[in-house]
């Protein structure tokens, strides 16, 4: 292929459609890399980092909150919703890392978290300080309290993050919180929450952004007319109806189709895509509609083992809600949130567990008889090709190109995440384990992550998998990634695929519209290529003459395709 081809293939992709079919890389920016030697990934050191997520060929980045936060959750506690942490940088730091991946043709989009703030944010300061009845609680959701002297929570609703969902404040209110007691509710029936939040995204608009991910975008409206339901009656509700009091209610959309006008008005117009836990796809592709956010995550693959009709399945399904929306799909296979997909697929499989599996290992300290780590890592780089063949974005979570697993080697007071101290159901022992500051080289301190050991410790195991062991190993899970996403930008086209049948029930096949073919073992018996083996433009693991080893995927693409 030449440089001329490829040039042109991501010439067109600079279109305002361009996030329809793209790579996204998600940074956590406190564990990407650190300039500053203070062991927290920082803005500056993702600047360090450009020319690497140029080689790797993305066409965007996804940052988790750089805001400024008191860390109660990763930084989706925000302070200040206009400013980067200053432990991060600065908006000229900000600036400059636009500016950069821009000039390498990389898009940015960044995290926004409207569903609550941080409780040091300046609104629910004013709030405590105004007291009862003040204009400044309206805000938020405050309550009183039941019995005699207002000492019992208006309910006995369970936040995410384990205890109660209220927290009393000194003068004897409750105010609501569904995530940690650090991350008070807005309430979005209140005017200056809508008007707010529409500066924030003119805020970021103006200084380049190109896109926002909307964190837990189904949540920010409520009805919490008295009486309020039990924490049974609540969870007895039915969450498809569009009018349950705290989830996924109608009338979110008519915050959405706000913001749509906002994102309208800039050229290109500014994308979003939704982070929606509904019940049902058809309560999703509303979020992905045209006249709101315009795309929605698809999650299905995280709760997925490596099973080929469950990923057919998925994949059917999600094509055909996209086409009802008018939008694309999303995949993923790891983020923030979850144990990484190479040791979720080197685990037992998932059925009948919940999606944040990976915690029994986790919990045991990740003893090695309980996690084949090659096995999972080689499913994991079968099912990567198989999600980058597909039609619609691919977002991809900083590390897995280097083919981590989740780190389990965290000692109980190393551990960050308010998930892990508050003992919730929810996910067991947390996400730290997913977070822990990437590896850039095989040796010092904190393999080249900075100058001082990192926030989150890094286990001996990760010089293996450092960015320049793997950079000079063509053999390597990140040879595998940048040569997959070189080849998608020619590749990839049309929004559609066409199965073909394999004789197998272990084998998916299947064919894009310009005849670009992703074929998937996810058996252990080799599959038989036949004549199409001289077309293979990548493997996931080595070919056997013409047969696919097991486990493999592999992409299949005519000459003139290429030439």
């Amino acid at each position: 292929m030449t440089d001329a081809t490829l040039t042109e293939s991501r010439d067109e992709a600079k279109t305002a459609e361009w996030w329809r079919q793209a790579a996204v890389y998600q940074i956590y920016p406190r564990s990407f890399a650190d300039a500053n030697g203070d062991g927290l990934g920082d803005i500056p050191g993702i600047l360090s980092r450009v020319d690497y997520l140029a080689d790797l060929g993305i066409d965007a980045v996804w940052l988790s909150p750089f805001y400024p936060s008191e860390l109660a959750d990763g930084g989706y506690d925000v302070a200040d919703y206009r400013n980067v942490d200053p432990r991060l940088g600065t908006l000229d730091d900000f600036d400059a890392m636009v500016e950069a991946l821009h000039a390498r043709g990389i898009h940015v989009i960044v995290d926004i978290v409207p569903n609550h703030s941080s409780d040091q944010h300046a609104w629910f300061q004013e709030a405590l300080a105004a007291g009862r009845g003040s204009e400044a609680r309206e805000r938020y959701i405050f309550r009183d309290g039941k019995g005699p002297d207002g000492s019992e929570p208006p309910t006995d609703w369970v936040s995410v993050f384990g205890g109660p969902a209220w927290q009393r404040v000194e003068d004897g209110q409750w105010y609501f919180h569904h995530f940690a007691t650090e991350q008070p509710d807005f309430n979005w029936n209140h005017p200056d929450v809508r008007e707010d939040f529409l500066k924030t995204l003119r805020f970021w608009s103006d200084r380049g952004v190109d896109g926002f991910r909307i964190d837990v975008a189904h949540m920010l409206t409520k009805d919490l007319t008295e009486p309020l339901p039990s924490r049974a009656e609540l969870e007895a509700m039915d969450s498809t109806t569009g009018v349950h009091p705290i989830t996924d209610r109608d009338d979110v959309h008519e915050v959405y189709a706000e913001w749509r006008k906002v994102f309208n008005s800039y050229d290109p117009p500014r994308t979003a895509v939704a982070e929606a836990w509904v019940a049902t796809p058809e309560r999703r592709a509303r979020y992905a509609s045209a006249e709101g956010l315009g795309q929605a995550f698809n999650f299905d693959l995280l709760e997925a083992d490596f099973d080929a009709p469950e990923f057919r399945a998925i994949i059917d399904e999600n094509l055909a809600q996209s086409r009802l929306s008018g939008s694309s799909t999303t995949w993923v296979l790891s983020n923030h949130d979850v144990t990484r997909h190479a040791t979720r697929y080197g685990l037992a499989p998932l059925r009948g567990r919940d999606v944040k599996q990976g915690t029994e290992w986790v919990a045991a300290g990740g003893p090695a008889d309980m996690l084949d780590r090659d096995r999972g890592l080689r499913r994991a780089k079968a099912a990567t090709l198989l999600l980058l063949g597909l039609p619609g974005s691919a977002y991809l979570y900083q590390g897995e190109e280097l083919g981590l697993h989740e780190v389990a080697e965290i000692a109980p007071e190393q551990r960050q995440d308010p998930a892990f101290f508050r003992g919730a159901e929810f996910d067991g022992l947390g996400r730290d384990g997913c977070r822990v500051p990437l590896p850039w080289s095989a040796d010092g301190v904190s393999f080249g992550f900075g100058s001082a050991p990192a926030h989150l410790p890094q286990p001996a195991w990760f010089a293996d998998h450092a960015v320049d062991a793997e950079a000079a190993d063509p053999a390597s899970t990140l040879s595998l990634y940048r040569e997959a996403l070189r080849l998608r930008h020619p590749l990839q086209t049309g929004e559609t695929l066409e199965w073909v049948e394999t004789g197998r029930a272990d084998v998916l096949r299947f064919v894009r519209p310009n005849g670009w073919q992703v074929v998937t073992n996810f058996g252990t018996e080799p599959f038989d290529l036949g004549a199409d083996a001289a077309d293979v433009v990548l493997s996931s693991a080595p070919l056997a003459g013409s047969a696919l080893p097991g486990e493999a995927s592999v992409w299949i693409a005519p000459a003139s395709l290429l030439s």
